[in-house]
C-alpha cells in the first residue's frame, strides 16, 4: 500500500473533539469511502480505533481494527458467535452501547488525539452495542475485553469526551505539561511524517 501524503488527526485543543457528533442519516457509497479513508488514517497512525471527530468531522462514525495477529476472541454479532478476527475491521454508524453487567476493569489507555499521553481508565468489561452499518442496516454486537474498551473509548469521542476526562486528579496533573505541549500543536498532527523515522 503506498505511503499516504498526509494523515492529519485532530489533537487535544481542537474544538471538534469537544462537540457532540451528529447522527448520520445518509448511507451508501460516499459514507463507505469516508470509512475507508478513516481506516487508512488509523493504520498509518498505528491506531486500533478512530472516530470521525478525530479527522475533523462531527458525525457518528467509528472504525476499529484491533490488528491482533493471533486471537481466540469471539464476538456475538446479530445472535451468531464469530471469531473477532473474521469480522474485522468494523465500521460503526450511530453506535450506542449498554453494559452486559456491572463488571468494570481499569486499564491503561492512549489516544491518537493525545500523542504520548497514557492513563488508567475504568470501563465496562462486556458490552452490547447497537449500531448501523455503512448501508443503514441495524445490528447488535456483544463483545468484551479490549474490543469493548476500544468501542467505549471511541463512543466517548462522539459525545465530546476524551479519555483524560476519566483520569484521576493525580494522573491528570502528571500529564498536564504534556497536554500543554499537545495544545501547542495547534489542534492537529500529521502522523504520516512518523513513517519517515
Amino acid at each position: 500500500m503506498p505511503k499516504p501524503e498526509s494523515c492529519i488527526i485532530c489533537t487535544f485543543g481542537a474544538p471538534v473533539l469537544r462537540k457532540k457528533a451528529s447522527l448520520i442519516t445518509e448511507f451508501g457509497a460516499q459514507l463507505e469511502k469516508k470509512a475507508e479513508q478513516m481506516l487508512q488514517s488509523m493504520y498509518t497512525a498505528n491506531g486500533i480505533g478512530l472516530a470521525a471527530p478525530q479527522i475533523g468531522e462531527s458525525i457518528q462514525l467509528v472504525v476499529i481494527d484491533l490488528q491482533l495477529e493471533k486471537s481466540d476472541e469471539t464476538v456475538i454479532l446479530d445472535g451468531r458467535t464469530l471469531p473477532l478476527q473474521l469480522v474485522q475491521p468494523f465500521c460503526f454508524i450511530n453506535p450506542n452501547f449498554e453494559p452486559v453487567n456491572d463488571v468494570k476493569l481499569s486499564e491503561e489507555e492512549g489516544c491518537l488525539s493525545l500523542p504520548d499521553v497514557r492513563g488508567s481508565v475504568s470501563r465496562f468489561h462486556e458490552i452490547k452495542l447497537h449500531y448501523q452499518d455503512l448501508w443503514g442496516a441495524q445490528h447488535v454486537l456483544q463483545c468484551r475485553n479490549l474490543f469493548a474498551r476500544c468501542i467505549q473509548h471511541e463512543c466517548d469521542h462522539l459525545r465530546g469526551v476524551l479519555f483524560i476526562d476519566h483520569l484521576s486528579k493525580t494522573e491528570r496533573k502528571d500529564n498536564q505539561a504534556l497536554l500543554e505541549d499537545i495544545k501547542a500543536l495547534g489542534g492537529q498532527f500529521d502522523y504520516a511524517i512518523l513513517e519517515d523515522y
